[in-house]
């Protein structure tokens, strides 16, 4: 891998972002909208929009930034971008790392709007330092980026892209805690629950929510999402394909 490489590429995708300004709406105002959203259908209960919102501060950005990601991607494979990049002195590595740094980019944007929004306008109550609750939603849609990088190389067409979403977010949204306690589910359920990403995800959140120091659990669960996104950007580059068969 070329740093100068990483860099270039990083910076021809941001270039293409910034002439397309319904994704950025995409990635920066849908997360925050959907918070606005929520709180109001919570607004005779703060405590379940406290711990709900909190959850969902992570869950948002990775889910638009998956959507995101996977349906740009894509789209330079199909047009010959893609391939054209790769009769260059270019290698897999650099392209994944300039798309992942391009995108982490928005992403940095995309939690911090969120977070403050949630916090200083919504008064999201949280027992933590907000830094540390920026931090878990900034390394979620990190994890959104990386899987959405890795699962374009599976698919022939932007519909089936967009296909991927069940597949890959929503069997982690229904297992990752947040709609019923993880130890009370099924067996089956609970172990596939402890090796999905999302639900370290919400654990992070949670304990920012509940504590107001860090604690042991609060660091395991950011290692386990920052290292699964980096596995996963691993496989990312491992898989990318030229073109679309």
């Amino acid at each position: 891998m070329s740093p100068t490489r990483t860099l270039a590429t990083a910076g021809r995708v941001l270039r293409q972002l910034g002439h397309d300004p319904r994704t950025i709406g995409l990635l920066l105002l849908v997360p925050v909208l959907l918070l606005v959203l929520l709180y109001y259908v919570f607004d005779a209960d703060r405590d379940s929009f406290d711990f709900i919102g909190s959850a969902l501060l992570g869950i948002f950005p990775m889910v638009t930034m998956f959507l995101v990601t996977s349906v740009a991607t894509l789209r330079e494979r199909t047009s010959g971008t893609l391939e054209r990049l790769l009769t260059m002195p270019l290698g897999k590595g650099d392209l994944i790392a300039g798309y992942a740094l391009a995108f982490g980019a928005f992403a940095v944007v995309q939690a911090g709007l969120a977070t403050g929004v949630a916090l200083w306008f919504l008064n999201l109550d949280i027992e933590g330092s907000p830094w540390f609750l920026l931090l878990v939603a900034l390394l979620n849609a990190l994890l959104g980026t990386a899987l959405g990088l890795f699962v374009s190389a599976f698919a022939a067409s932007e519909f089936q892209a967009v296909q991927f979403m069940p597949a890959v977010i929503i069997p982690q949204l229904l297992l990752c805690g947040l709609f019923a306690p993880r130890d009370a589910m099924q067996p089956a359920l609970e172990y596939a629950s402890n090796v999905l990403p999302m639900s370290y995800a919400v654990d992070g959140m949670t304990e920012v929510l509940n504590n107001s120091d860090l604690t042991a659990d609060f660091w395991r669960d950011v290692v386990i999402v920052a290292g699964s996104a980096l596995a996963v950007l691993a496989l990312g580059a491992v898989t990318l394909r030229r073109r679309t068969a």
